[in-house]
């Protein structure tokens, strides 16, 4: 058995008190992928940002709202696991200044300055030990291939999983699983579900199964 960490659903950075930039990220396929792992007998802790949907209780949840505080439930987290599946969508973007009140309108256009949000699986992945692995996701409306290849490499990623847009807040899904030298393990099409358990039967064989012993046991 193994403890994997997965991140899902997406982040919210405030502009005001009332409003904040985000994404239509749902938790869906984090969701499927939390019973998949479940299913296999690993445990799970999720970090999570604002969803509708209802994890697995069997799932240690942390709930989160910003990619902040994302990066830090995982990067606290993930030192007590065996590998970690990234299938958040934290916001990308932070306003520079955050105002203290609602900001009211004045008729004028509103400028917002944005800085980029630190990467979450780009963080874990320098930091993972040598006995760790990680998995990423990797949404692209262009260059696809050529763009989840990059992201995997930059994030110091053992596999990544790509997707495209059309997947947001859908009930399926179409997904290429990449390996480091760019090929791709598997590709998978149809209910959340069923994509997330070829995901874990891929992890399973390719990572899991890989580092671990005999005894159950991880190792290098």
């Amino acid at each position: 058995m193994a403890r994997i960490l997965i991140t899902s659903g997406p982040t919210r950075q405030y502009l005001d008190p009332v409003r904040y930039i985000s994404n239509a990220s749902s938790g869906q396929m984090g969701q499927c992928l939390v019973q998949a792992a479940l299913d296999l007998g690993h445990e799970v802790i999720l970090v999570s940002g604002p969803v509708q949907v209802e994890y697995p209780t069997a799932a240690t949840l942390i709930p989160v709202v910003s990619t902040e505080e994302m990066l830090a439930a995982a990067t606290e987290a993930f030192q007590h696991c065996d590998g970690m599946i990234g299938a958040a969508a934290p916001c990308d973007y932070r306003p520079i200044e955050v105002a203290d009140h609602k900001i009211r309108k004045t008729g004028e256009v509103l400028l917002l300055k944005l800085t980029e949000t630190p990467d979450v699986v780009a963080s874990l992945g320098a930091n993972k030990r040598s006995d760790q692995w990680t998995v990423g996701f990797a949404l692209e409306t262009e260059d696809a291939h050529f763009r989840a290849i990059t992201k995997l490499q930059r994030k110091s990623c053992d596999l990544v999983v790509l997707n495209g847009a059309t997947a947001i807040n859908a009930v399926d899904n179409d997904v290429d699983i990449i390996a480091p030298g760019g090929s791709v393990v598997e590709s998978v099409s149809g209910s959340k579900p069923h994509v997330a358990r070829r995901i874990l039967a891929v992890i399973q064989t390719q990572l899991i199964d890989r580092h671990t012993g005999m005894d159950g046991k991880f190792r290098d």
